[in-house]
Parts: structure tokens; C-alpha cells; sequence
């Protein structure tokens, strides 16, 4: 599968959203944002990001995203989906083949989506299941870099220098609470969604340690040794 196939459609399926329900009730019809960047800022995706230099420090993450080109598609990151929420910062997504033309020093930024889409800690709440299904499998080998320009939402204002995030990677890197509290939010069971995942994309959710600087180069499958996916067992 090229970049087209990859970003394309994750492209056809956000755009697609604007005639979905809530899709259309958060954007309206475009004519306030005219045709400018905003207007087809309709893939809603919500996942968890940790601070790629503090694993501890986690959150619930809203993204809105379009897709750029055929291999870049570009989000705008909030702390909910309220009309008043805080702009958190900004991920840029590129598939799996333009990362491995990357240098090392460049490759230290970008983190894989593997562990996020197969084990449910990343979601598409209005999309329906069988295009959200079609959605992560083309997000599942990607990679993602992310900014937080915001680095602690719990101040009034912007404070700090932007913060590298990071993605989860393995069990038990989560908070229970942080993924419980999504959970609640969404009406969602991320156990379920994990199951369903694995049966249908047929792969084991990966087991990938957290980095032990920011200076390290993320993994997509396992720790060590060749970074393939183990098959889902019978």
C-alpha cells in the first residue's frame, strides 16, 4: 500500500464526516471559514498523548484533521470537543514509508500509532463503526509528530516551551483513570474495542517500551530485534 492509498484516504474518510451528524453540527457549512485551511478540518479523532520526556504526564486529546497532501495529513489539537476548548498544539502525520526515508535526528520527533489503534486507546467517535474500522487500519503503521504548544492545560495561559508528546506503546504505560475518564466521555469500552481490532486488522497489540530519552527513535511492533507484528493468535 503506497502513500496514496495510506493518507488519500484518511482524506476521503475525514471529509466525508461533514455530512455526519455531529460532523456536520461542529463545522456547519463552511461559510464562515469561507474556503480557508479550517473548512475541511472534519476528521474528528480523539486519543491519549504523554510527554515524550515525562511519561507521566498524560491526556485526553481531541484532533481535527485534513489531509495535506497525499503523504501529510495535518491536526489541530484541543483539550475537548467544547466550542471554548484550549488549542493545544499541532500533529502532523506521515506514513510508514516517508518515515523510513527519515534521518535519525529527524526520525527522534515522530512516534508509530501501532499500540493506539490496536489496542482502542485511539477512537473516532462520529464516524460510523465500519468507517472507523477502515480508518485506523490505514492509521496503523503511520507515525505522528506532535507539539504541544500548550504545555499545561491546567494554567490560564500558554506558559513554557512547546512540548514534544509522545504515544503510548505498551500495556500498562496508561493511567487507568485517564483511560476511564475518556471512556465515560465517549460511551466507549476501550477493552472491546481493543478485541475487535485485533480480530479484524489480525495483528497482536504491540509490546514497545517507553523511550528512556528524547533522543530515541520510536519502535512499531516490539522492543528489540526486527520491528515486525506478531499474526493475531487462533
Amino acid at each position: 500500500m503506497d502513500r496514496r492509498d495510506v493518507l488519500g484516504v484518511l482524506g476521503t474518510l475525514g471529509v466525508g464526516l461533514a455530512s455526519a451528524g455531529q460532523g456536520q453540527a461542529n463545522h456547519g457549512d463552511g461559510k464562515q471559514g469561507g474556503d480557508g485551511p479550517a473548512s475541511s478540518l472534519h476528521a474528528h479523532f480523539c486519543g491519549i498523548h504523554i510527554a515524550k520526556s515525562n511519561p507521566r504526564m498524560q491526556l485526553i486529546v481531541q484532533h481535527y484533521c485534513a489531509a495535506h497532501s497525499d503523504d501529510l495529513f495535518q491536526c489541530i489539537l484541543f483539550d475537548s470537543a467544547e466550542k471554548n476548548a484550549r488549542l493545544l498544539g499541532v500533529e502532523y502525520i506521515i506514513s510508514d514509508q516517508r518515515y523510513r526515508k527519515l534521518p535519525d535526528t529527524e526520525k527522534k520527533y515522530w512516534h508509530p500509532h501501532t499500540y493506539e489503534v490496536l489496542s482502542g486507546g485511539l477512537i473516532a467517535p462520529e464516524m460510523p463503526a465500519d468507517k472507523e474500522m477502515a480508518f485506523m487500519k490505514h492509521l496503523l503503521t503511520t507515525w505522528g509528530k506532535t507539539w504541544h504548544t500548550w504545555p499545561d492545560p491546567q494554567q490560564s495561559l500558554p506558559i513554557g516551551e512547546p512540548l514534544l508528546m509522545w504515544a503510548v506503546t505498551g500495556d500498562g504505560q496508561l493511567d487507568d483513570k485517564v483511560v476511564a475518564a475518556r471512556d465515560r466521555q465517549f460511551k466507549v469500552s476501550s477493552e472491546e474495542i481493543r478485541e475487535k481490532r485485533v480480530k479484524e486488522i489480525g495483528f497482536e497489540v504491540p509490546k514497545v517500551p517507553l523511550p528512556k530519552s528524547t533522543a530515541d527513535v520510536g519502535r512499531q511492533w516490539t522492543g528489540t530485534g526486527d520491528d515486525e507484528p506478531t499474526p493475531r493468535r487462533k
